[in-house]
């Protein structure tokens, strides 16, 4: 594990194995972490580096604002800071956000881009949508990170046997800073570049979990805004697919990663 410093953030990233470099970036709220089951499969095959993104895990959390194109800027000083010409990048969620990004500021530094349960944009267009916006903005001021931790664990691991999996995120999301928490969650509302998205020149792989937040069709619509992009679904698997359904994840990330 390491730290580097970036227009005055520590940012905390790990690297393990050899070959090929790929960037694991998580989700809001969450961690490098919860890649676990992903880097030791990966690692046999790929140099595989995890980030902590600003805010989150162990990296610094300045105030605010946050933003996705910022976040992006701190992905590609870590690769100015380990002098990879490219990468292979996989994001989950708020990570995918930010590989969407990357790919469309900096098509060329990118070798492939594996975009997990995410979208290219993330904008208020109905008064339905500000209405859902306002109620997650309040509960993230009046419920503490412990409480959203375990209402977030039952929503995303709901059968029994998935206990230990809830314990695990309530767990975690206890950890995090309030402040940074909302700072990233701000920064993801409004945001898109959906408009953009012909200028990804990469191999192109959108995953989705047959249960995410946004549905399969949607995903559907965005694979055909990217030249030679393929979506693959991901069944019985929720919002936290690296955790729920990791060896499918696993062998969908090699079988990809192989053709690039």
């Amino acid at each position: 594990m390491a730290i580097f410093t970036y227009q005055g953030c520590e940012l905390f990233y790990t690297e393990q194995g050899q070959g090929a470099p790929v960037l694991l970036a998580h989700g809001l709220g969450s961690s490098s972490e919860d890649w676990e089951l992903q880097v030791p499969v990966l690692a046999e095959h790929y140099r595989v580096i995890c980030l902590d993104l600003r805010g989150h895990g162990r990296s610094s959390k300045p105030r605010g604002p946050y933003s996705i194109a910022g976040m992006s800027a701190d992905v590609l000083a870590l690769l100015e800071h380990l002098q990879l010409a490219q990468v292979h990048y996989v994001g989950l969620s708020m990570g995918g956000m930010i590989g969407y990004q990357l790919a469309v500021d900096h098509p060329e530094r990118l070798s492939s881009l594996c975009i997990i349960n995410s979208s290219p944009e993330v904008k208020l267009h109905k008064a339905a949508d500000y209405v859902q916006w306002f109620k997650r903005w309040a509960l993230l001021r009046v419920m503490g990170m412990a409480t959203l931790g375990v209402a977030l664990g039952k929503n995303l691991f709901p059968r029994p046997e998935q206990a230990d999996l809830r314990r695990k995120v309530a767990e975690r999301w206890a950890r995090n800073d309030p402040r940074a928490y909302r700072a990233s969650f701000d920064a993801i509302v409004g945001w898109g570049v959906q408009e953009r998205l012909s200028r990804i020149i990469c191999p192109t792989l959108i995953i989705s979990a047959d249960h995410d937040y946004t549905p399969v069709a949607l995903k559907e619509h965005h694979v055909t805004l990217i030249a030679g992009a393929r979506l693959v679904v991901i069944k019985d698997s929720r919002h936290a697919t690296p955790l729920d359904q990791p060896q499918r994840l696993n062998q969908t990330l090699l079988d990809f990663l192989a053709t690039t």
